[in-house]
C-alpha cells in the first residue's frame, strides 16, 4: 500500500482505532533476531500472511515484515470494504422497489450514507483481529512493523520506530502487493481525486462522481454510489465495460447500470480535467460527441501497479519491470532464495489468488520435493473470479474465443435465468450459465455466469474442472429444487441431450413401440 495511504484512519472515530490498533500498533516492540529464518516474508497482505502463518505452523522460523496495515488492500481498502459498501446499496436499491413485493415506503425515508459507512467501519473492524499482529505472533510468527529493503542475497533490514532490526534468511517470500495505478490525464493532478485507498474514507456522499476506468472496481463503486443517489458519470477509453468479460454477460450488467443511473462515457478520447473553485471539470469526447461535466470528486480505477520501489530489490539481485517482480512458474524470482507472491507479480489480482499462490510458495521455497499440500505450479491453476456488480458476473477457465485461439474446438451452451423457477421467484431472471465443452468429449474447459449470486454458483465449475469429472458428473448431480444454483445443471443438461446419440434415440423408440403392444 502506497505512503499516503495514512488517510486510511480518517475519520479515525473508534472503528479505525479499533482496526489500526490490531494491525498497527503503536505500541508495538519488534523482537529481537535470534539466528537465520527459514523464511523472511515481506508484505502482510493475503499473499504475505498466508505464507507466514503455513510456515509457521510446519514448524519453520518466519519472520513477517509490514510496513503500513497488516491485511494489505484485501482487509483495508478492497474486498473488505468494497463489499460493505455494496451490500448497503444493494439494500437502498431494494427498497425502492420494494412497491413489487408489496412495500410501500411512505415519503420522507431517510438515507444516510454516513451510516452506511460507519457500519463498513465498524464490520472492517471486527474482521482485522483475524489479520492482527497479535494474532499472529501467538500463531509462532515474529511480527516486524517497519519497512524492509534488503540488503544482499540473503539479508534484509527493517527500519522501524524503535530501531532498525537486521535479519537473515535462507529463503524469502516479497509479498508487496500493488497500488491503485493513475493515467496521466492532463489536470487530474491538480484537481485531485480518490481511488480504491481513500475513497472509503468519505463520510458525506458526494452528489457527482466522475469514475475513469469501468474494469471491475469502477463498475462496482460507479453502481453503489449511483445507487446511493449520486449522478455518475463512468469513462471508459474502450468500447463498453468489462472489456475482459463475455460480452453478452456485460451487455446485462451494463442495462443494469444504467437503470441504476450510471451514465456510461465509453469509447472516451482526450479527457481532460480541470479544478474550479469548489468542483471538478471533466471533458471528454465518446462516440463523436462532447461532455462537459460538473462532479464534486473523481475516482480513479484504471488497473494496479505492482509496488516494487524501495524494497532493494536490485541489491538482492531480483528482476523486475513494470507488470511486477519476474517469476517461474514455482514463484522463484531471478534470485533462488527470493520468491514473490501476490498482486506484486500476479497478473490475477484476486485475494484468492494471493491465497493459493502463498500455498505455492511455501512448497518451493521450503521444500525441495513438494509435499502434496496443493498446488506446486502457477501452471496448474484454474482461476475462477467474480466482478460484484448487480447481477455479478463470475468466470473461470477459458472463454470461446480463448479456445479458438489455442486451437481447440469447444461446443458451448448457454441456459437463461429465466427459465429458472427460484430466479423468476427472487425477481433475479435476468442472466444466464454459459459453458464450454471440448468437443468430443465431456471435458468443461470454462464457464460465465451472470446472476445475483454468480461468485456462489462458480464454484461447482471450477471444482468439476479441478477434478477432472465432466459435465456428465454435473449433470447427474442432485441439485436442491428450488435454488438459482439448478441453472448449472440445467445448462451441461443441454450438452447431454445434444449427445444423446441418434442410435439409442432410435432404439428406445422401438423399446417404448414394443412395451405399448
Amino acid at each position: 500500500m502506497s505512503e499516503h495511504n495514512q488517510s486510511l484512519i480518517f475519520p479515525n472515530d473508534e472503528y479505525d482505532q479499533e482496526l489500526v490498533a490490531n494491525v498497527h500498533p503503536a505500541d508495538w516492540v519488534n523482537p529481537e533476531p535470534t539466528g537465520r529464518y527459514n523464511i523472511v516474508v515481506i508484505g502482510a497482505g493475503t499473499a504475505g500472511l498466508i505464507t507466514a502463518v503455513i510456515a509457521a505452523s510446519l514448524g519453520a522460523k518466519v519472520a513477517l515484515i509490514e510496513k503500513h496495515l497488516m491485511g494489505g488492500d484485501c482487509l483495508n481498502v478492497g474486498c473488505v470494504p468494497s463489499k460493505g459498501v455494496i451490500r448497503a446499496a444493494r439494500a437502498w436499491a431494494d427498497l425502492r422497489k420494494a412497491a413489487e413485493f408489496g412495500l410501500h415506503i411512505p415519503a420522507g425515508v431517510k438515507y444516510d450514507f454516513g451510516a452506511v459507512m460507519a457500519r463498513m467501519r465498524k464490520l472492517r473492524a471486527r474482521i482485522s483481529r483475524n489479520d492482527s499482529a497479535q494474532r499472529y505472533k501467538k500463531l509462532g510468527v515474529d511480527v516486524y512493523i517497519g519497512s524492509g529493503r534488503f540488503l544482499g542475497f540473503d539479508t534484509v533490514q527493517v527500519e522501524g520506530s524503535a530501531g532498525d532490526r537486521i535479519l537473515t534468511f535462507a529463503k524469502a517470500a516479497v509479498c508487496t502487493g500493488a497500488r491503485a495505478a493513475v493515467p496521466d490525464t492532463p489536470g487530474l493532478q491538480d484537481a485531485g481525486y480518490l481511488t480504491n485507498e481513500t475513497i472509503f474514507s468519505l463520510t458525506e456522499l458526494p452528489q457527482r462522481l466522475g469514475v475513469i476506468g469501468a474494469g471491475p472496481i469502477g463498475c462496482e463503486l460507479a453502481q453503489s454510489f449511483a445507487r446511493f443517489g449520486s449522478q455518475v458519470y463512468l469513462i471508459e477509453a474502450t468500447h463498453g465495460i468489462l472489456p475482459n468479460e463475455d460480452r453478452d454477460a456485460v451487455g446485462i450488467v451494463e442495462q443494469q447500470m444504467s437503470r441504476d443511473g450510471v451514465k456510461l462515457l465509453c469509447c472516451g478520447k482526450y479527457l481532460k480535467v480541470e479544478k474550479t473553485e469548489d468542483e471538478k471539470r471533466l471533458t471528454v469526447n465518446s462516440h463523436g460527441q462532447h461532455y462537459d461535466v460538473i462532479v464534486d470528486e473523481i475516482l480513479v480505477a484504471v488497473g494496479r501497479s505492482p509496488n516494487v520501489e524501495r524494497i532493494g530489490l536490485e541489491t538482492a539481485g531480483v528482476s523486475y519491470d513494470k507488470n511486477g517482480i519476474r517469476v517461474n512458474t514455482r514463484l522463484q524470482s531471478s534470485n533462488p532464495k527470493i520468491f514473490a507472491a501476490g498482486d506484486v507479480c500476479s497478473h490475477y489480482k484476486f485475494t484468492h489468488a494471493a491465497d493459493v499462490m502463498a500455498q505455492i510458495v511455501i512448497q518451493n521455497a521450503l521444500f525441495p520435493h513438494p509435499l502434496g499440500l496443493g498446488y506446486a505450479s502457477i501452471e496448474s491453476l484454474n482461476m475462477p473470479w467474480c466482478t460484484f456488480t448487480e447481477p455479478e458476473i463470475a468466470h473461470v477457465g477459458l472463454y470461446e474465443k480463448d479456445a479458438k485461439e489455442k486451437g481447440i474446438e469447444v461446443e458451448t451452451y448457454t441456459y437463461k435465468l429465466n427459465e429458472v423457477d427460484r430466479a423468476i421467484l427472487d425477481g433475479e431472471d435476468e442472466g444466464f450459465a454459459r459453458v464450454h465443452i471440448k468437443k468430443g468429449t465431456g471435458k468443461i474447459l470454462g464457464a460465465t455466469i451472470v446472476a445475483a449470486h454468480a461468485g456462489d454458483m462458480i464454484s461447482e465449475f471450477s471444482v468439476a474442472m479441478k477434478g477432472g469429472v465432466g459435465a456428465k458428473a454435473v449433470a447427474g448431480t442432485i441439485h436442491p429444487y428450488p435454488t438459482q444454483a439448478e441453472v448449472s445443471k440445467k445448462v451441461v443438461n443441454l450438452w447431454r441431450k445434444a449427445h444423446f446419440s441418434q442410435s439409442t434415440k432410435n432404439l428406445l423408440s422401438k423399446l417404448f413401440e414394443w412395451m405399448r403392444r
